[in-house]
């Protein structure tokens, strides 16, 4: 039986309709910014730039560092793109379900700022509380009841290099393939009991937790620190105050001392370096869900869509773009499915460009939140060019489609990726 999604899907409905009538207060931008910047959103300016047919973008070979970023970033395990680096999949192979800190992607507007766990600290604030701002210091929030849990974190514009190599449709925005996701075993508080100790009011409807890294400026606006609103609803559910990365201290490029983790949704609400959350009792629009992740463009609403929320469906091989593979020579390909929706529990793998398929052998147990390893044997008759598919589906009945509607900041795409290979 489908997953009920109804909730978020009239959090979707109700949050367009506040922003498009004005009934909401704007944090930290005045509303005149805050329109000006969505008519440049809904206008989608520029395409993103897209070096060569595989979307390989600005990474280079001889990049092994990024300013701004604190680890080191290996020309075989990274692709940098801008103030990030796209983990490259094919070095996931063989790692396991969890992926190392060392290959973990990272998504930087500005800089990694470089702070330590003594001189952190939380403040909660806002008129959605019972009374005054309440301060966590980071060995008070390790005294509060403790969880973990295994989630992906993914950036809304994971993919968005194939609307242009494979849609041939002019998107904006940092041109990831599929690296631009990474699965950790996150360890810290509940973010609701943060909030029921802060005192947390029943007439709450917004919590907008704030990072730490410098502002961002954008078309000659300051849009201030990095923030978007979760409701009341989402953070009492089940938000994360993430301390710890894979059974270690968390680390600087990944959010530390502490960062949020929305399970399932778009990579933007998990803020990293966290350092005050407002709790406010209307709804609360920022930057980062009025003229960013949100989905303008031909084929959506005129108005642009709801503010992002959930993720969608995605299939990746552990494979080069472009390997070259010895004919007549079995080899087992490898890769990785995920959804923000449900558990994928089957994935189909096509080695003749889509013209036959067959069912992938699933190497963990589906489970949402997280993704699942598969493979299949391929044994290449012929020489020459050739293009590997896969596709998934997840417990909803939601197969990845052939194309994924455009929308001119490339975000979401789900489309089943042409993966192309040379055989020799």
């Amino acid at each position: 039986m489908p997953l009920d999604l109804s909730d978020e899907s009239r959090y979707d409905r109700a949050r367009l309709r506040q922003w498009a009538h004005g009934r909401a207060r704007s944090a930290g931008v005045a509303r005149r910014d805050l329109l000006r910047l969505f008519a440049a959103g809904a206008a989608g300016a520029a395409g993103v730039t897209v070096a060569g047919p595989l979307g390989v973008g600005a990474g280079t070979a001889e990049a092994a560092t990024l300013p701004g970023v604190v680890k080191p970033l290996p020309p075989e395990l990274f692709t940098v793109r801008g103030t990030n680096a796209e983990t490259n999949f094919a070095a996931l192979r063989g790692t396991g379900p969890l992926t190392p800190v060392d290959r973990f992607f990272v998504r930087n507007h500005t800089v990694t700022p470089r702070l330590t766990a003594a001189q952190w600290k939380l403040t909660v604030w806002g008129d959605g509380l019972r009374g005054e701002p309440v301060d966590f210091s980071y060995e008070r929030l390790r005294e509060l009841p403790a969880v973990e849990r295994t989630l992906f974190i993914e950036c809304a514009g994971n993919g968005r290099s194939f609307y242009t190599t494979q849609q041939a449709q002019q998107v904006t925005g940092t041109a990831w393939t599929l690296g631009a996701i990474g699965v950790a075993r996150w360890r810290g508080a509940r973010l609701s009991d943060v909030l029921r100790r802060a005192g947390l009011r029943r007439d709450a409807v917004d919590v907008l937790p704030r990072g730490l890294d410098d502002e961002v400026v954008t078309n000659g606006v300051n849009l201030g620190r990095v923030r978007r609103p979760l409701p009341v609803s989402k953070a009492l559910d089940n938000v994360i105050l993430a301390y710890e990365m894979n059974g270690e201290p968390l680390p600087p490029d990944h959010g530390g001392p502490v960062r949020v983790v929305v399970p399932d949704w778009v990579g933007i609400s998990s803020i990293k370096w966290v350092g005050d959350i407002e709790v406010s009792a209307s709804a609360l629009y920022t930057p980062w869900n009025t003229d960013l992740y949100r989905l303008f463009g031909p084929d959506q609403p005129p108005e642009g869509s709801a503010p992002l929320t959930r993720q969608t469906l995605k299939s990746a091989f552990e494979l080069e773009l472009g390997a070259r593979v010895p004919v007549h020579r079995t080899r087992l390909l490898t890769g990785r499915s995920w959804s923000g929706a449900a558990p994928v529990h089957r994935v189909d793998v096509s080695t003749d460009g889509g013209r036959r398929w067959q069912r992938a052998r699933l190497h963990d147990t589906p489970r949402r939140g997280g993704w699942v390893r598969w493979s299949v044997p391929w044994t290449p008759r012929a020489t020459g060019a050739a293009a590997l598919l896969a596709r998934a589906t997840d417990a909803t009945g939601r197969t990845q489609p052939e194309t994924t509607p455009h929308n001119t900041q490339g975000y979401l795409f789900d489309a089943v990726v042409r993966h192309p290979v040379t055989v020799v």
